[in-house]
């Protein structure tokens, strides 16, 4: 299953290729499973549908855990380092891990969860989610994980999507310095959602909240009415194994659906592969849960292939700049996957933060989010790596479950800022605005993939025919990735951004149309458009443009009460780093507005603006450039 070399990287590559069914169904008996298939693949990315590995039985847990259980039972599972430096980091071994998962999946069942139910998990990242999120895996039920900086609105509307019957959370949760009460979050939430019934919370913080009797319950009470047996219930490959909620270029988040057999088999053969993962050693993705790398990277991809996953809770400069570093030291760590927007944050510490650290376990380092820029690969190789570590700079989405294009640690060589090659299985091609594929190299257009892989999503939850717009229906028999490419004279592919109404926020993806409606949201707004623009530490930055006309002469503090509405109706994460009040925005005769010019006034290149012809009031052009060149 795993790749050592750049010859059997070549020879993997054209199997799956030639005779991809083949190439996963040998993959795929790496796995345990209850019943075999009789079908590896069926699809059609017109309608879509697509199904991997029909009429097999399994449970994704068994994978996880059980299965490691006869040879590697006392083998850390989880290492978890919490966000106080001076409070001990907990070691879970595969057996503990397997007790404690069956046991709070036993807790999910005495509260009423069964197979198919919809479960919101919104957590500080403490073992605990983990043993949430496999809970739920355990007993059938569709885990939906909310990122603990959302809003009660959004949680809100996640929740009513997915129509959830119960809730796990917690009283409050630790970020640096600040203390996020999650309790009072849910309990705003709740007002509005019909459906759950039971709301599970674990003490973290020790923070006081409200506890309505018949429907929240303590996670330390419950435990303590059942045992730590609990078979894990046998599922169909297609069956639903959760929801994870993405921004797209509308408004409204879309529920993007992984299955339990394809998915499972993704995520384990990209982690071993792409870390070039070796037994017995310590693996650590910084990220949060909360998003489809932690569901993929640091539980389902990495327990499946029986490693040793830290958890952290913290931020990377709590309480200095060197506690990323000073973890690997502490708990010896061999491969560590971070976000460019980490990188780029510490980057400006200087060299002080190593002072105390050696570093030396490290052996792979990774990053994920978006395109990592050249600065930041060379000092992440030079000061992280020590020019002995290669980087594998991995491109994906919440949407293909796993890792696409990425080098494969020793095997490929790598390039500051390219992704590099596409790995077994994935079938990329660029292709022009007609849908035109442009053969050869030296060429960029958009990035598509046109052969399924067994992470791909399944559907958008409730709305298939959202999934079919959103993905299949720009490019005919493509998955249409959203994203610009470039391929170059050695075939090596590098991203160059989204080509949609998407901002890629520190690697988190944020709708224009979602912050806009927030935005106009707010009493005195009429109306608003929101674009991208080049962030030093972000990567992007959000840029707001807004018809405030009734502003009071403090406009420092109308900015802040906009802001403060974006931060309730979505969360901080997209709250808008610029905020420029207009008297109108570029609209063509159509009304539709022309983001592309606000793109370029907000990247202040407002020398070449392109074709302007269509603008009904080009005078509204001209007033925004002045004020951005007054700024």
């Amino acid at each position: 299953m795993q790749i050592n070399s750049i010859e059997e990287y070549e020879l993997a590559y054209r199997k799956s290729v030639d005779n991809p069914e083949q190439f996963w169904g040998e993959i795929a008996q790496n796995f345990q499973w209850r019943k075999p298939w009789f079908k590896v693949l069926s699809w059609n990315f017109a309608d879509p549908e697509i199904k991997w590995f029909e009429g097999a039985k399994l449970n994704i847990t068994e994978n996880c855990l059980d299965r490691h259980l006869a040879t590697d039972a006392d083998k850390p599972a989880i290492i978890w380092e919490p966000n106080d430096p001076e409070q001990d980091s907990i070691t879970l071994t595969y057996k503990m891990l397997h007790e404690r998962v069956c046991r709070f999946a036993n807790v999910l069942k005495r509260n009423g969860a069964k197979k198919g139910d919809r479960i919101c998990i919104y957590m500080p990242m403490v073992p605990e989610l983990a043993i949430a999120v496999l809970a739920c895996a355990r007993i059938g039920a569709v885990h939906s994980v909310v990122f603990g900086g959302f809003s009660a609105k959004s949680i809100a509307d996640r929740i009513n999507d997915a129509a959830c019957k119960l809730v796990v959370t917690a009283d409050g949760a630790y970020r640096g310095s600040k203390k996020i009460e999650l309790k009072e979050v849910i309990d705003d939430a709740l007002i509005g959602c019909s459906t759950v019934e039971k709301v599970i919370v674990l003490t973290h913080t020790r923070t006081p909240v409200s506890m309505l009797k018949g429907r929240d319950v303590w996670w330390e009470d419950e435990v303590k009415h059942v045992n730590d047996v609990c078979p894990a219930e046998e599922m169909d490959a297609e069956d639903m194994l959760f929801i994870l909620y993405t921004s797209g270029s509308t408004g409204k988040p879309k529920g993007v659906v992984h299955t339990c057999g394809g998915y499972m088999v993704y995520a384990g053969y990209t982690f071993s592969n792409v870390f070039n993962y070796q037994p017995g050693e310590v693996y650590f993705c910084t990220a949060d849960i909360g998003w489809i790398t932690g569901h993929s990277y640091i539980i389902y991809g990495p327990l499946s292939q029986g490693a040793t996953s830290v958890i952290f809770e913290g931020i990377p400069t709590y309480p200095d700049a060197s506690r990323f570093w000073q973890i690997v030291d502490k708990h010896k760590v061999n491969s560590l996957y971070t976000a460019p927007t980490a990188i780029r944050s510490l980057m400006s510490f200087g060299d002080e933060p190593f002072a105390n650290v050696s570093m030396d376990t490290l052996r792979v380092l990774g990053s994920v989010g978006e395109p990592i820029n050249e600065e930041a690969w060379h000092w992440f190789d030079e000061k992280i790596g020590k020019g002995n570590c290669p980087i594998v700079d991995t491109w994906w989405q919440t949407e293909t479950g796993g890792i696409m294009i990425s080098p494969i640690a020793n095997v490929t060589r790598t390039k500051p800022s390219f992704a590099t090659l596409p790995l077994p299985g994935i079938q990329p091609c660029l292709v022009d605005e007609n849908g035109q594929e442009i053969e050869g190299n030296g060429v960029s257009g958009n990035l598509c993939i046109k052969f399924p892989w067994p992470g791909i999503l399944r559907t958008t939850y409730g709305d298939h025919e959202r999934c079919r717009q959103t993905y299949f229906s720009a490019y005919p028999n493509m998955y249409f990735t959203g994203d610009g490419c470039l391929r170059d004279d050695e075939g090596y592919y590098r991203i160059t951004g989204r080509v949609d109404d998407v901002i890629n926020v520190s690697g988190h993806r944020i709708g224009t149309a979602e912050v806009e409606n927030a935005i106009n949201m707010h009493s005195g707004v009429v109306e608003s458009a929101v674009v991208g623009f080049p962030h030093e530490v972000k990567g992007q930055g959000i840029y707001a443009f807004v018809i405030y006309p009734e502003h009071h002469s403090d406009e420092e503090l109308t900015r802040k009460d906009i802001l403060q509405t974006v931060t309730r109706m979505i969360g901080a994460i997209a709250k808008p780093d610029k905020i420029m009040f207009v008297s109108g925005l570029p609209k063509t005769r159509s009304g539709k507005i022309m983001r592309r010019i606000l793109r370029k006034i907000a990247e202040g290149e407002v020398s070449n603006l392109g074709d302007t012809s269509t603008l009904l009031d080009p005078a509204v052009v001209t007033e925004i450039i002045e004020k951005a060149q007054t700024k």
